[in-house]
Order: structure tokens, then C-alpha cells, then sequence
């Protein structure tokens, strides 16, 4: 995985693509970054006044960027930025499959980078100053969800067998302390979830084990993968909403037991520890957790 370009504030990336500040794309204006919409469940009362709330559900925010294309002098350049910034949204990676998206890319003062997953719907200019080098540009972002992502991943690799690490070593030394926080010794089972919102983790049992299952131990939500994996081979569990799958190194599914709800494991902001089991006679298959810090709000 590549690492992000770095961002200045007021800069932001589409598509791989630079824009807004220090750019040749100028942004004006961006809209859609407040609350979300909101797909409600109210119901009116029959022969009642008032309203019943229901459940509220949040849809993929539209963000709407008011641009320009300033390249002064250089016609030509102008439809070689508009190619440029095109030109993702066009692979089949982002467009030849359901549930594959681009990155948008957003830094302001005061903020890291946050990151948008989505597609681009409209990138419209108007070319009709173009021969002085500037074309209006009007871009529209689709979301496929109402949150922001870090740049960066969080990642950890958890060995089988291995619950907690410490103990207390014969004959003791006094004074001595017994850590009560978990971070304090590094136990390879805990994870410090950044951001606002629960993250979607990405669980890859590497073998020789079969049947792993593993937990999150504060919810008590488990998914059992009823596989058996050679050295050298693993299966990953894909919890994201829009993915969630079940594969194995070789491209094939792996089924989960009735109980697994891939649906509901998800890792709350904070410090959160996961268990897993499998049969492994060797002790030497790992579990490796891969998480993108979530975000309710810039």
C-alpha cells in the first residue's frame, strides 16, 4: 500500500490528482461536508397529532466542489488537467465492479488529511473562456458512506496461543508494580482504535490452523471461518460495509458459521482486545488486523 501524499491545508486530492491550494485547480466553494442525509422511519399517527420517531439512517454524503481550471495562456492545459482528473474514475478497478470506489482527498487548517471513499458522478467544465486558459468547473462526489477515514491504516498481528504477556518473576525485588492498563505492557491482544466512529477491521488468518475463530471480547461478537489453511496459505474476513467477504488466498470464498455476524464486529474508538482460537498443533499461524481510523465529522 502507497503512502498519501502529503498535504498542505487548503489542498486536496481526487483521484490522485492535486487541487485547490498551490494547484492549477482553484476551489471556491465545497459543499456536503455537514451532517449527512438522513433516510428517516417517522410515522404520522392515524386520527392523532404529532409524529412518531423511528430509526434514522444516514445515507453516502454528496460532496459538491465549485472549481476552476486556471492554466493562463495554455488552452491545451486545461483539457489535459479536466483528462487528468477524469482519468481514475475511468479504470475498471473504481468502475468495473460494484463496491469499488476512488479516494477524495481533504485537508483544512487545524486537521490532518481526511479521506472520502466514493465515485465521481459529475465533472462538468465550462470551456467557453478556455482559450485563455480558465474553464469553470463544476465536480460532484458520491460517497459511499457519511464518514471520514485516516490517510494512514492501523495495524497488529496477534499470535495463536498467546492471550497476555507479564507475569511475575521469582524471587521478587520490592518495590514493585503490577500494571493495571494493558497498554502499559504491550499485550498483543488489546488495539488503540483512533477516531469517532466504530472501524470495519480487515482480519487475515495466516495458517497451518483450521476452524479459526476469533472474538472481540467487550461485545462478545465472534466470527468462526469453517476452513482449513496449509502453511503459506491464509483467509481473510472483510468486515466493511459494501465488501464484507470471506476469502482465501486462492480467490475462493470460505464459508462462516450461522452464529458469525460480519455485520456486527466492529472495533469501538478506544482500546479494544480480541482472542482467537484455532487448531494448530504448531502454534504458529497468526492473525493480522488491519483498521482505518473513522470519523463522524471533519
Amino acid at each position: 500500500m502507497s503512502t498519501p501524499a502529503e498535504l498542505a491545508d487548503w489542498q486536496h486530492e481526487l483521484g490522485g490528482v492535486l487541487i485547490g491550494a498551490g494547484t492549477d485547480v482553484q476551489v471556491r466553494a465545497i459543499e456536503g461536508l455537514g451532517q449527512p442525509p438522513v433516510r428517516t422511519s417517522d410515522v404520522e399517527p392515524p386520527s392523532e397529532d404529532g409524529l412518531w420517531i423511528g430509526r434514522d439512517y444516514y445515507g453516502g454524503r454528496t460532496i459538491r466542489i465549485d472549481a476552476a481550471i486556471r492554466v493562463i495562456g495554455q488552452p491545451g492545459g486545461v483539457l489535459d488537467r479536466l483528462a487528468a482528473l477524469q482519468d481514475m474514475a475511468d479504470t475498471p478497478a473504481v468502475r468495473g465492479a460494484g463496491g469499488t470506489t476512488m479516494d477524495l482527498r481533504l485537508k483544512f487548517p487545524g486537521r490532518p488529511a481526511r479521506t472520502v471513499r466514493g465515485r465521481l458522478r459529475k465533472l462538468e467544465p465550462d470551456l467557453t473562456q478556455m482559450v485563455h486558459g480558465f474553464a469553470p468547473l463544476d465536480i460532484e462526489f458520491q460517497a459511499q458512506d457519511h464518514l471520514f477515514y485516516d490517510d494512514t491504516t492501523g495495524t497488529t498481528s496477534i499470535p495463536l496461543g498467546l492471550l497476555t504477556s507479564g507475569g511475575l518473576t521469582f524471587p521478587l525485588m520490592f518495590p514493585f508494580t503490577i500494571a493495571g492498563d494493558p497498554r502499559a505492557v504491550g499485550r498483543p491482544g488489546f488495539l488503540e482504535v483512533a477516531g469517532t466512529a466504530p472501524a470495519w477491521p480487515v482480519l487475515r488468518v495466516n495458517g497451518p490452523c483450521a476452524n479459526p475463530t476469533i472474538t472481540h471480547v467487550a461485545s462478545g461478537r465472534a466470527l468462526t471461518v469453517q476452513t482449513t489453511l496449509a502453511a503459506g496459505e491464509w483467509v481473510e474476513v472483510d468486515t466493511r460495509p459494501g465488501w464484507r467477504t470471506v476469502l482465501r488466498d486462492n480467490g475462493g470464498a470460505a464459508p462462516l458459521t450461522p452464529k458469525s455476524r460480519i455485520d456486527e464486529f466492529v472495533l469501538q474508538p478506544g482500546l479494544n482486545e480480541l482472542q482467537w482460537t484455532a487448531t494448530d498443533p504448531t502454534l504458529t499461524s497468526t492473525l493480522a488486523v488491519t483498521w482505518w481510523p473513522t470519523y463522524k465529522a471533519l
